[in-house]
């Protein structure tokens, strides 16, 4: 089949990469790639998602004392920290990211492209599999309980 494939001009897609942050196209040989454990283990992060205009309002309900924002806080955290798959993340947000050793994670994100996508570094998967329970629980804590605090004004 490949060798029909060459004679008839197919070939493969070109793999693609993009931000699940800022949705800006990463070119090939560019970016950085995390694993969910490093992710959630931001408060830069967690403070950006959490004062999203699509989640301003949880975080204005959960500092107001209503238990459907903290109820939402906590979907939202459990649907990111959940994520199976390392994140390729762009040039422009790995600044959220104050734990992560930059050099190694250029290096994991080559080893991406050149594995065309397939390459998938230690420690990842789900937040809770990959980290120990108390420092799991601390990350999710400060997700759910204060991200975005500084940020709010209450009336």
């Amino acid at each position: 089949m490949a060798f029909f494939d060459k004679l008839l001009g197919k070939k493969k897609p070109e793999l693609k990469a993009r931000c699940p942050i800022t949705r800006e196209p990463i070119e090939n040989g560019f970016g950085y790639l995390l694993t969910t454990s490093q992710i959630i283990a931001s408060k830069k992060y967690w403070d950006m998602i959490m004062t999203e205009p699509e989640t301003m309002s949880y975080t204005v309900s959960h500092f107001k004392n209503v238990a459907s924002g903290t109820q939402m806080r906590n979907m939202i955290f459990e649907k990111y920290s959940s994520i199976d798959k390392p994140w390729m993340i762009s040039d422009s947000c790995i600044n959220l990211f104050e734990n992560v050793d930059k050099k190694s994670a250029r290096e994991d994100a080559r080893k991406w492209w050149e594995h065309a996508g397939q390459y998938v570094p230690e420690q990842s998967g789900p937040a809770s599999d990959a980290l120990d329970a108390q420092t799991f629980q601390g990350w999710k804590d400060y997700a759910v309980l204060e991200a975005g605090r500084s940020r709010i004004v209450l009336q």
